[in-house]
């Protein structure tokens, strides 16, 4: 059974760095593609940071480049979203996500079929 947990989300003021962590069970991560995602109140998902199955590549959103990474421990089946210079329009409720199909466009959510629960980011203004 497919399964991704996250963890990590706290309030963070502007500037600050914070890392999630989303814990994969049930399958290989490091075979497939996995995509950090986030929602603010009232918008849809939007993607932010994806690791390709291919060849590991990563893409980042415009938004968040030089920012955003998506570091990951095979050994612990476990992908992490590290973010720094936290700014005021990052907040809101950020998931991983996978698929055991293929993945064309990385960073767009309908891609996807499996998804975390979604911490919540806070940035305090």
């Amino acid at each position: 059974q497919v399964q991704l947990v996250e963890s990590g989300g706290n309030l963070v003021q502007p500037g600050g760095s914070l890392r999630l962590s989303c814990a994969a069970s049930g399958f290989t991560l490091g075979y497939y593609a996995i995509g950090w995602f986030r929602q603010a109140p009232g918008k849809g998902r939007e993607g932010v940071v994806c690791a390709r199955s291919s060849d590991g590549s990563t893409v980042n959103a415009d938004s968040v480049k030089g920012r955003f990474s998506i570091p990951r421990d095979n050994a612990k089946n476990t992908v992490y979203l590290q973010m720094n210079s936290l700014q005021p329009e990052d907040p809101g409720f950020y998931y991983c996500g996978t698929d055991l199909g293929p993945i064309v466009r990385c960073l767009v959510p309908d891609e996807y079929g499996y998804w975390g629960n979604g911490p919540q980011v806070p940035v305090s203004s």
